[in-house]
């Protein structure tokens, strides 16, 4: 088998049925299986594939395991020379998988590939290359410095604007399409079960790196990348909260008990920060569309405000 395909599903059934269908119309030449698991959602997608889609493995959890001891487990069961982990909120436009085959097999000591993502407007989803975190690129993470430093170091999104049609070295790999040679991702022990969701991608990148290998982004191989869907979209107290605890897992297993200390009081700065400006952004009269964001936005910084000074224990302790 050339290629195996795993997919976590969590209450994406309509989601994961067209992303099936995409690998199916859009990938030849190569041998590919396809293994789903469920992550305890039971939102009746193992019936959908055994009727539409009977040639997929299926399997099973009795409960959300998160992302990475969820792709571990389905990869166990996997028989490819290379392993695509995809997200079920996915579409291939063309053949995506092809294109990652090829880079994989022709390119020295490919680690990690990624493709070129489409948000669901056909826009660049510029979150599919990432620097290696640091305190200064997690600190100034905001859309407004994106867009007006594109291609500064900080953000390792630079090959995004680079024009060029062959792969390119990069740091980090969005772990929404990530390819793997799966001999290597068993020699590394897979995705790092330390994170429940969020930088288990990164942690896996940087692993790739220090044991001599390296990841290309594959500007040819294009996937829509709907967002969002597989963890619920809007601000929700538990993916925040988990965002910042797997930030701080990151810093204090690759960086030092130190800068995991200072990634969690500049996020509590940060926090600060950001509530006073939504605060003042709820003063002048807005649409109800603004008010909207504006007070998800506020809950989210409310919920790392709280996660920095210790709180939200029941949920770090869900994982």
């Amino acid at each position: 088998m050339d290629i195996s395909v795993i997919i976590v599903n969590w209450n994406s059934k309509d989601f994961l049925r067209k992303c099936i269908r995409s690998l199916d119309e859009q990938t030849r030449g190569v041998s590919m299986e396809i293994v789903v698991l469920d992550s305890g959602s039971f939102d009746g997608c193992g019936e959908m594939l055994a009727r539409e889609f009977p040639r997929v493995r299926f399997i099973q959890s009795d409960k959300n395991l998160g992302f990475a001891r969820g792709n571990n487990q389905a990869a166990g069961s996997a028989t490819g020379r290379f392993l695509v982990f995809l997200n079920p909120d996915t579409e291939l436009r063309g053949p995506a998988l092809n294109k990652l085959f090829e880079a994989a097999v022709s390119l020295p000591k490919a680690g990690v590939l990624g493709a070129h993502l489409l948000n669901s407007d056909g826009t660049v989803q510029t979150s599919c290359l990432q620097s290696f975190p640091t305190i200064a690129n997690q600190m100034l993470d905001a859309e407004m410095f994106r867009k007006w430093f594109p291609r500064s170091r900080l953000w390792g999104m630079a090959a995004l604007y680079a024009k060029a049609s062959e792969p390119a070295e990069v740091e980090g790999i969005s772990g929404a399409c990530l390819m793997t040679p799966r001999p290597l991702f068993e020699q590394l022990g897979g995705f790092n079960e330390d994170y429940f969701m969020y930088y288990e991608d990164m942690d896996y990148c940087l692993k790739i790196q220090k044991a001599g290998w390296k990841n290309y982004y594959v500007p040819a191989a294009v996937i829509v990348h709907h967002g969002g869907k597989s963890s619920g979209g809007e601000y929700s107290r538990f993916s925040s909260v988990m965002m910042a605890e797997s930030g701080w897992r990151f810093f204090r297993t690759h960086r030092g008990a130190a800068q995991a200390g200072m990634f969690r009081a500049c996020l509590a700065v940060k926090a600060i920060a950001r509530t006073c400006v939504l605060g003042l952004m709820r003063l002048p009269p807005v649409s109800e569309a603004r008010r909207k964001w504006i007070k998800s936005a506020h809950g989210k910084w409310i919920c790392v405000l709280r996660w920095a000074f210790g709180g939200e224990k029941e949920i770090v302790n869900l994982r």
